[in-house]
């Protein structure tokens, strides 16, 4: 059993690995766009700037720290110096070359507490600057989310969407944090220094700067390399996010199929993918960082054997050649994390981009430049000749849908499942667009109006509820969280679940856990219910919302809408026939089209698709065929 197991997991590792994996890093294909990494890095320095005073802080405690550190060669080679001149004067200048380095020292210490504060200064400003903007990108990435059309979260899977508000921010954060920091003080010190040793010995300056060249170019193809090796990798870890957050949402699921090693052969293909990748960067930074140091420490040897002959000829002194030597000391620490600097920015780049590309995108149902709020005066829903698609490629999944309802109306809507029942409930609050005709509500086109007030106009429960881990009073009251108490309990009640709710310890305090795991589904679906109907919307849409509810409590739902549609326009979508027999019409969608519409005596009395579904539920008669339907 257990080699069975195991025979399993590494099967499904391997078919995960087929459509998980990329090529090795060696061979991936370019990445796109390769020209953007300077805009990009550009617009991540411009979110910086959006904060100019800590900006400007942090930059000129940088430059002082640059100063200070500057300091710390000239102190020490003038001292060196002061105290040979002193010595070679004979050895009863000992106590004044001992009093120099002594003074020296000290000068030294308060030079490099100075450079320190103001290091940490920098850092302080940075890390503030890097989180604040880290904070903005959060409130822009999730306000987009908030309005972008359903047929973007269509294609783009939740998981996905959650690395790049995670991860790939954090790579941007990231940079602005520590990146951006590091490469400031490397370009100030490197140009600092450039200038002061041109002036002390050009030679030796061009000989301690020699390894700058090689560690710009080791730098650029590094970081072209890394930029291709992130953007794979928070690829990959957006596919390790979308397996955990799948996994997460079907636990029931998983439990349930016992497809606990399924779910982890998975999880360690998308893991190990990534893991490569990862791995291939380090190699990609040590490599070129290897090369990046030995270049450093032959500059150095360089410095040491020409300085000194200089200096045993005469053309240099012994202090001055200390100078050079400490200022390249000084250099170490940040020519070691120019692979830090490099990869940071490689990073923020592909997350910049992968981030970007969801902020910069246009919500495909947006308010017109001229939309005016919607004006309900009686309600007057109007379908004409309505045509709706999913995508060019796809057939028509409504098609040539007309139809009127208004206030003091119920109008209901059955069919077999596919018939676009639910299409066209999301039509109407504008979660999609037409693409043939138009729908009117007091004669205005949806399209002309407020998105806020359509959808505050227009009621849609929907079939698939979602309830939140929170109160039962917090999940009805969503869209109207002022309601007061007498309102809430009114809603619970025409939905049919005051009473379980009175009966729970806590009431309507009472806690329903992710996504009401602790309500039945029935129960589920008269929460849902309730939510809806709290708001009071001019238009109530219930969309095969009482299917999970047993035939008395819907009976008294129904009579409950029944009352509200004094108030409202209602429309009532059932596969059932029994929620819709009191409607004032009934139309019967099948393949996307209209086929057959009345009240309920009329459609039996027809004896067509209505009638026959009629028969089929109530005397066990089989379904007729269906027609050309649509997902």
């Amino acid at each position: 059993m257990e080699w069975t197991r195991k025979a399993h997991r590494f099967i499904v590792r391997r078919h995960i690995s087929v459509s998980c994996k990329a090529k090795r890093l060696t061979n991936l294909h370019p990445s796109p766009l390769p020209d953007a990494a300077p805009l990009v890095l550009l617009r991540i320095l411009r979110m910086a700037l959006n904060y100019p005073a800590r900006f400007a802080v942090a930059t000129t405690a940088s430059l002082g720290a640059t100063v200070f550190a500057m300091a710390i060669p000239r102190l020490l080679g003038g001292s060196i110096d002061r105290a040979h001149s002193l010595l070679s004067a004979g050895p009863e200048q000992a106590d004044g070359a001992l009093r120099a380095l002594t003074w020296t020292g000290l000068l030294l210490v308060a030079a490099s507490s100075l450079r320190g504060v103001l290091q940490m200064v920098a850092g302080y400003q940075s890390e503030h600057i890097g989180q604040s903007v880290g904070r903005d990108l959060r409130l822009a990435f999730f306000d987009k989310l908030q309005r972008l059309s359903f047929a973007f979260h269509d294609r783009i899977h939740s998981g996905d969407l959650i690395a790049r508000g995670m991860l790939d921010l954090e790579g941007v954060r990231g940079f602005i944090e520590s990146g951006l920091q590091r490469l400031l003080t490397l370009v100030l010190l490197v140009g600092a220094g450039a200038v002061l040793m041109m002036l002390q010995d050009p030679l030796l300056a061009c000989l301690a700067l020699s390894f700058v060249p090689v560690a710009g170019w080791r730098a650029g193809r590094m970081g072209y390399r890394l930029r291709k090796a992130w953007t794979v990798l928070q690829e990959r870890l957006a596919v390790l996010s979308r397996v955990m957050d799948e996994n997460l949402q079907g636990a029931r699921l998983v439990r349930a199929f016992a497809a606990k090693e399924h779910e982890l052969g998975k999880f360690d293909a998308a893991a190990d993918s990534a893991l490569a990748v990862a791995n291939d960067r380090i190699v990609i930074r040590s490599g070129a960082m290897s090369t990046v140091t030995a270049s450093y420490f032959l500059a150095m040897a360089l410095v040491l054997w020409i300085g000194g002959h200089r200096v045993q000829a005469g053309q240099l002194s012994i202090g001055q050649l200390t100078e050079f030597l400490t200022f390249m000391t000084l250099l170490q620490l940040p020519v070691r994390q120019i692979g830090m600097i490099v990869s940071t920015g490689a990073r923020a780049v592909s997350s910049g981009r992968r981030l970007f590309e969801i902020l910069d995108l246009p919500p495909a149902i947006a308010d017109r430049p001229d939309a005016k709020p919607l004006a309900v005066t009686g309600a007057a829903l109007r379908f004409d000749a309505v045509r709706f698609a999913y995508g060019r490629e796809m057939p028509a999944a409504l098609d040539e849908i007309s139809f009127d309802v208004a206030r003091g109306q119920v109008l209901g809507i059955t069919g077999v499942s596919g018939s676009g029942k639910s299409t066209l409930a999301q039509l109407i609050p504008r979660f999609y667009d037409v693409t043939g005709g138009a729908i009117t509500i007091d004669g205005q086109d949806v399209r002309a109006v407020t998105l806020e007030s359509l959808r505050s106009a227009v009621g849609l429960v929907a079939q698939d509820v979602f309830l939140f881990d929170d109160s039962v009073a917090s999940n009805v009251a969503y869209a109207a969280p002022d309601t007061a108490a007498p309102a809430l309990t009114d809603a619970a009640e025409i939905a049919q679940i005051h009473d379980h709710v009175a009966s729970l310890p806590a009431g309507y305090a009472t806690r329903i856990g992710e996504r009401g795991a602790r309500l039945s589904g029935g129960q589920r679906q008269r929460l849902s219910i309730a939510r809806g109907l709290l708001p009071e919307p001019a238009i109530l849409i219930f969309d095969d919302v009482t299917s999970a509810v047993d035939a008395g409590t819907e009976e008294r739902i129904r009579a409950g809408l029944r009352r509200r549609a004094a108030t409202h326009a209602v429309i009532i979508m059932s596969h059932r026939i029994g929620s819709l027999i009191t409607a004032d019409e009934i139309l019967v969608l099948d393949g996307g089209r209209i086929v057959e519409r009345g009240t309920h005596c009329q459609l039996l009395a027809r004896g067509g698709t209505y009638a026959a579904l009629y028969r089929a539920q109530t005397h066990g008669e089989t379904l007729p065929a269906p027609g050309r339907h649509v997902a």
